[in-house]
């Protein structure tokens, strides 16, 4: 049997370009993906799109995908989904998902042009690690470089938001200009005209992805680190004119500490009375001024930096008058409205979700009180059956805004209370022991300042906190008298906010303990 092979004349005429887009919930990637195939059409070009759904809450971010082909006589076979070494352009409208997508196989050198935006989106992953989970966004840029063939890196998102529009807009901007498709700016444009929605927006955030693509290097490649933005200065300081003198006297006392520390007692200072009041600054300053005196410059003022951040996050704890407190404030509603893009004209409808155990209910009694029912199983346990669930309250109805504010104004009360019982002694404990180790170990006792870093959040995130305090601080003993005691410390602190069940600091504690 004799078979015929059509062999096409025109190699080009027949090729099919692949074009992936991840993005997640709200970034617009169903709009762009519906863009790019009308410019594709509108040039000649037939085209597919399909899409691959991702997990909620940055488990997994949507693959849109499309191919498209010029239009010829022959009807084209396209895929479904993206194939590893298989895509011609790269989309991505967030950093570390182009980092994803390069651990995927999606970019390759020989082929690849990857169009992301460089700003960040934090993932799950990096949200649950109890200490500092992000990734580090220039390592993940050097590798994108190295991936792809052409790279497009830039803050898009921020481009966008100035635009007034979302990143889908400054994202095909940055395709037109990369010169990934071949295809006119006037076309890309047109189309957005067509859409009818935000037009003017979306075409002034176009501009403006398109114009920086542009302007690339001789390798073609466009690659901008977002900035972290620099401390800016203080808001000002209002109230009645007699806690305003109270106030300036605390200031006064923060410009007496020494220079380097001064910046963040203040910040430290203005948490404290944010969180209760200027009695509560004054005893910030005096525990603050104990490491002040037992420190040098000589020593780079590590003690009392360290003290100025812990002693501030170690007063300023998380309890349900704080919760209650915060969510509560006027700004938080703006800035709610502001995230989700809320217009002046709608209405905001906010849920809170809180899941309270006995203990927060007896932390908020008076101490005496509080104490006595935790002394009592059976009466603790019959009261944590009725409290112990969640709870969900609108704070955009009068009834749930009264109660959590109602419970945001036991603030005056909370001294008296057992939970600020507890954390003081806590404090004091632990602020103790560091200062007492100063004279024999001025390195560990910085170090043991920097274990606070442990304890954070309230309910069970507090718990688990305490806890892994406990164990690391325990392991002190084996450490004394070692010339790398510190660094031991570190290691172990360290491991303990890899993972929240703390199997890595069980492994560092038992190399401590072969050692000791």
């Amino acid at each position: 049997m004799n078979m015929q092979v059509d062999i096409p004349t025109d190699a080009e005429a027949n090729r099919i370009l692949k074009l992936a887009c991840l993005a997640v919930g709200g970034q617009g990637g169903g709009v762009l993906t519906d863009w790019i195939v009308a410019v594709a059409e509108a040039n000649g070009y037939v085209a597919q799109s399909t899409s691959v759904a991702g997990v909620a809450q940055r488990t997994g971010a949507t693959i849109y995908y499309v191919e498209m082909t010029k239009h010829t006589d022959r009807l084209p076979v396209f895929s479904l989904s993206p194939s590893e070494g298989d895509v011609d352009i790269l989309i991505s409208a967030e950093l570390m998902e182009a980092g994803r997508s390069v651990m995927r196989g999606f970019v390759t050198p020989d082929r690849t042009t990857l169009i992301a935006s460089a700003h960040r989106i934090a993932a799950v992953s990096e949200k649950i690690e109890p200490g500092d989970g992000r990734a580090n966004s220039e390592e993940v840029l050097t590798a994108c470089s190295l991936a792809a063939k052409r790279l497009v890196a830039f803050d898009m998102e921020t481009m966008a938001v100035k635009a007034g529009s979302v990143i889908s807009a400054s994202l095909l901007g940055a395709l037109a200009g990369s010169g990934a498709l071949p295809f006119p700016r006037e076309s890309y444009e047109e189309i957005i005209r067509a859409s009818g929605r935000g037009v003017e927006a979306s075409l002034r955030a176009f501009t403006a992805g398109y114009e920086r693509a542009m302007r690339r290097d001789e390798s073609g490649d466009v690659i901008e680190m977002v900035e972290e933005p620099a401390p800016g200065a203080l808001p000002g300081i209002r109230g009645p004119e007699g806690m305003l003198k109270k106030w300036q006297a605390l200031e006064a006392r923060v410009q007496a500490l020494p220079a380097p520390v001064q910046d963040l007692a203040l910040r430290g200072l203005r948490k404290v009375v944010d969180f209760q009041d200027l009695a509560y600054g004054a005893e910030y300053l005096d525990r603050l001024d104990r490491a002040v005196a037992l420190d040098s410059a000589e020593q780079g003022h590590a003690l009392s930096l360290a003290a100025a951040k812990h002693l501030a996050n170690a007063m300023c704890y998380d309890d349900i008058i704080r919760v209650a407190d915060l969510k509560t404030r006027a700004h938080r509603f703006a800035r709610v409205r502001k995230e989700v893009g809320v217009r002046e004209e709608n209405v905001l409808q906010l849920t809170e979700y809180f899941h309270p155990r006995a203990e927060e209910f007896c932390g908020t009694m008076p101490a005496f009180l509080g104490a006595a029912i935790e002394k009592r199983p059976k009466l603790f346990a019959w009261l944590d059956r009725r409290l112990n669930k969640g709870r969900r309250i609108r704070t955009d109805s009068a009834r749930g805004f009264a109660m959590l504010w109602m419970v945001g104004g036991l603030r005056p009360m909370r001294r008296r209370l057992l939970r600020h019982k507890v954390e003081r002694a806590h404090l004091e404990e632990w602020y103790a022991l560091a200062l007492g180790t100063v004279a024999s170990d001025y390195a560990l006792a910085v170090e043991i300042l920097n274990c606070r870093r442990l304890i954070k959040g309230y309910s069970d995130t507090h718990v688990r906190g305490h806890s892994k305090y406990a164990r690391v601080i325990g392991a002190l003993d084996m450490l004394r008298g070692r010339e790398d005691a510190a660094d031991w410390l570190r290691r172990l602190r360290e491991a303990a906010l890899k993972d929240e069940k703390g199997v890595q600091l069980d492994g560092a504690l038992k190399t401590v303990a072969s050692f000791a």
